[in-house]
């Protein structure tokens, strides 16, 4: 059972995953409207991988039978100075976001809560993978400056990135299911 401490932190963290989505959809959006339609793609995977994110967290509370409590989002940025300053941002972001997951642990010790301790490792090791491709799309970006041509192979290597869905969500499968019934007339 999750105290009532852990619930609450729980809840909070859900909603900066729901905010991490939405400032990718965001990039996104300002990735298409620059013309830069690959790094559309990496936001828009993003996206889907913290609303991903977001669902473990919401399901993990479900599952202890406590009360998922969503919150306000606020508005991310919808303009950038450059390609590099989207990405030096979602780096700053993701330094956040492992931040308060490590803060998560902390509470998870200090609680002897082993089961949401266990939990959360996940979000440890995948924290270490955001950061490490921040860093390495950053380094690409400052090692081509402003060429073109550069910028031209980055987005097309970036257009490759595609959404592998790692969890599904019992609210979502849930609903698919009974989608899927009614389809069939059932």
């Amino acid at each position: 059972m999750l105290s009532e401490k852990m619930t609450e932190a729980l809840n909070v963290q859900l909603n900066k995953e729901m905010y991490s989505a939405y400032l990718y959809m965001s990039m996104s959006a300002y990735s298409t409207y620059i013309g830069l339609n690959g790094f559309a793609n990496w936001f828009m995977v993003q996206y889907q991988e913290e609303m991903t994110h977001a669902m473990k967290f919401y399901d993990y509370i479900n599952d202890h039978g406590a009360q998922v409590k969503l919150m306000e989002i606020p508005q991310p940025p919808t303009a950038f100075d450059s390609a590099l300053d989207m990405f030096e941002k979602t780096l700053k972001h993701e330094k956040f976001v492992t931040k308060s997951i490590n803060e998560l642990v902390d509470l998870a010790v200090e609680e002897k809560d082993h089961a949401t301790y266990t939990f959360l490792q996940w979000y440890v090791s995948e924290q270490i993978e955001e950061e490490a491709n921040d860093n390495e799309i950053i380094s690409k970006l400052k090692l081509m400056g402003e060429d073109g041509s550069g910028m031209y192979m980055l987005d097309k290597e970036l257009s490759q990135r595609v959404f592998v869905p790692e969890y599904t969500s019992k609210a979502l499968s849930g609903a698919q299911t009974q989608t899927q019934a009614e389809d069939k007339g059932q």
